[in-house]
């Protein structure tokens, strides 16, 4: 038995197709079947069961297959801290995001990345949430942004920063001259939200828990753009983090955008969350510290912007 092995039955059990798994780990299917049948003859018992259509492992199978990712874990973390202390600001880090944050997030944070840590190799991985805390848990991601609170004792969740909400309604609706709200007067209202599975539908339905709003339950959105579209069509309105209306986000021509008045404005607490076990704890402190420094500018909403396309008193002739 030996390190190679023990990757081919992780792949599988991640792929669970022989071919899938062979190319993710650049073999040939024939190589990485005979690989896994060795596996199985020294352990003694099947550790896959195989069919014309699909794979599925058997008991003991996924049993050797969660303990061979702990192992390759544990390998390569090694290896990540034996690169760490040769030089602390290079080599490879996995970092996931979750899909209504990342790519609002990203293009004002990744170049001082690059100008910090320019040796540095970043694998982003944009997935749900419960995905990436899946990957984080079985060592397939080095650390990930995650909305807080985690209830995960085996995880240390470095806060990075608050991210208010706003409402988005269409140029039609009775709010669209409006420049701020209270948010009491959520109580009236029905938002469109996100469908099951991704974090902000669950952070809108808190919001609307505790300040009385219902969901409009008859359309639900697959992504941010989606629900973005919607709103522009005069479906519904709904909660947008600011991050998602800030350049280089094109501004949507027929959507108004009112802040929150007061000390219970709705927001989402984002933070990057990695192993308390992890070897590389000190340069992912470091790499947390550039997602702190983000100008506050980009969580507050400009007054310009918001109102730049609302509808203008006549002015009288004189």
């Amino acid at each position: 038995m030996n390190l190679r092995d023990l990757k081919y039955l992780v792949a599988l059990a991640d792929h669970r197709h022989f071919g899938r798994a062979a190319a993710s780990c650049f073999v040939s299917q024939p190589t990485l079947s005979t690989q896994i049948r060795k596996l199985e003859d020294e352990l003694g018992l099947p550790l896959v069961e195989r069919s014309p259509r699909k794979v599925m492992l058997t008991p003991a199978g996924l049993e050797a297959a969660a303990r061979a990712r702990t192992i390759v874990g544990e390998i390569e973390q090694l290896k990540e801290a034996a690169r760490r202390s040769r030089d602390p600001e290079a080599g490879t880090v996995r970092l996931g995001i979750f899909p209504t944050l990342g790519p609002y997030l990203l293009p004002h944070v990744i170049p001082n990345i690059r100008s910090r840590f320019p040796q540095l190799e970043l694998l982003l991985v944009e997935e749900k949430s419960d995905e990436l805390l899946n990957r984080l848990r079985d060592g397939r991601l080095d650390a990930a942004l995650l909305a807080l609170p985690l209830d995960d004792d085996q995880l240390h969740a470095e806060f990075l920063f608050e991210e208010p909400f706003l409402l988005a309604v269409s140029g039609q609706h009775p709010l669209a001259r409006r420049l701020h709200l209270d948010v009491q007067e959520l109580s009236s209202q029905k938002l469109l939200l996100l469908e099951d599975g991704h974090c902000l539908r669950d952070q809108a339905l808190a919001v609307c828990r505790l300040f009385g709003a219902n969901e409009k339950s008859e359309f639900r959105a697959t992504s941010l753009e989606t629900l973005r579209q919607m709103v522009a069509a005069d479906v519904g309105i709904t909660l947008l983090p600011t991050l998602s209306v800030k350049p280089p986000v094109p501004r949507s021509d027929n959507i108004r955008l009112l802040d929150f008045e007061g000390d219970d404005r709705p927001s989402r607490r984002i933070a990057m969350a990695w192993r308390r076990s992890s070897a590389m704890t000190g340069f992912l402190e470091q790499l947390a510290e550039q997602f702190k420094r983000l100008p506050e500018a980009l969580f507050t909403l400009d007054t310009g912007d918001a109102a730049a396309d609302r509808p203008r008193p006549i002015q009288p002739r004189v």
